[in-house]
């Protein structure tokens, strides 16, 4: 297993210099340009280029980039040309909440996805199968935006269950040492932050899990379907193994290779992906953050930003391949 870790961290190197190096060039193809969005249209060529100068973009584009990957490897990712703050600090103080509307989203869609395609491969072709297949398939066909706007229409502004903005009411006199609010409430035994921080998490991570949501439910139900046309499963019936231990340990336990893959890779697009939901309910995390920095071409934080949830994203799915074996005994890391 150490071998098998070490392995793929050493192959997490030749994948995230290839990603900087698409990323670098990426970004420096965008329209527009730093001093642009710094001077507007009323900046004199003579300003443009002084600016130019001051950040190293007159200069050949592989010393560029050797600077960028020097940045990287000091964790220096330089500083935001619209609030003028290091790129670091804004990435710390607005991930956790996207981390936490990420964990919220896949809480709802592993909770929800897996029973329901488990039951609904159990009853094929009956009126639970069917409603399930076909909630997927609309879960999959509706923008995120368009039911985010909904959700906050009917029971935000209409009812007033839930919050309509924000991450946390900000008249709670709550203690920051994380800025994961969830987590923060906990440690401080403020339950009242804690309560009002899940209930502002709500209706986004509904938004927000509708497509996992329906993606884990068809892939757990073609895999349950799959496995149960297997010998070892019909060897185990045959061998007179209670119903539980069949479905637990033969059925369910040999499904979740597929099901695990498909979560590990939407992990990841959930944390580059929250942009509409975050934008929706004016919730402070990255994927906001991300599309402000687009409008006003703030290249040192489209640069930080992405590169640094790639670097989860690979993390995320590393952990994923660990996961294999612990899951599926048929697996074994070498």
């Amino acid at each position: 297993m150490f071998r098998f870790i070490v392995r793929r961290l050493l192959q997490l190197i030749p994948t995230l210099f290839g990603l900087s190096l698409l990323l670098f060039i990426w970004v420096r193809r965008l329209p527009g340009g730093p001093e642009d969005a710094i001077l507007g249209e009323r900046g004199t060529p003579e300003m443009r280029a002084a600016i130019r100068r001051s950040m190293g973009l007159d200069e050949p584009i592989l010393v560029q980039y050797g600077r960028f990957v020097q940045r990287l490897l000091r964790l220096d990712l330089g500083t935001s040309s619209s609030t003028k703050r290091p790129v670091v600090e804004e990435f710390l103080e607005r991930f956790p909440g996207t981390v936490e509307l990420t964990i919220t989203a896949l809480v709802i869609a592993i909770g929800i996805g897996i029973p329901l395609g488990y039951l609904a491969a159990r009853r094929r072709g009956r009126l639970l199968d069917h409603l399930s297949v076909g909630g997927s398939l609309v879960g999959i066909c509706v923008p995120i935006f368009f039911l985010a706007y909904v959700l906050k229409a009917i029971f935000s502004e209409n009812l007033g269950w839930f919050p309509s903005s924000g991450r946390q009411d900000p008249t709670i006199d709550a203690t920051r040492i994380t800025n994961f609010f969830v987590l923060d409430g906990l440690m401080t035994r403020e339950w009242d932050a804690v309560a009002d921080a899940l209930w502002h998490l709500v209706l986004p991570g509904i938004a927000l899990a509708s497509i996992p949501l329906a993606i884990i439910v068809r892939i757990t139900r073609a895999s349950v379907l799959e496995v149960l046309n297997e010998d070892f499963v019909r060897t185990a019936e045959a061998k007179g193994l209670t119903e539980r231990t069949v479905r637990g340990r033969h059925v369910l336990r040999n499904s979740l290779l597929p099901v695990v893959t498909s979560i590990g890779l939407l992990t990841g697009g959930l944390l580059s992906g929250a942009v509409l939901t975050e934008t929706v309910f004016a919730f402070t995390g990255i994927g906001a953050f991300i599309y402000e920095a687009i409008g006003q071409r703030d290249y040192p934080v489209l640069l930080g930003f992405i590169m640094i949830i790639s670097v989860v994203y690979v993390l995320v799915n590393l952990l994923v391949d660990l996961s294999y074996s612990l899951i599926d005994p048929r697996v074994r890391v070498r």
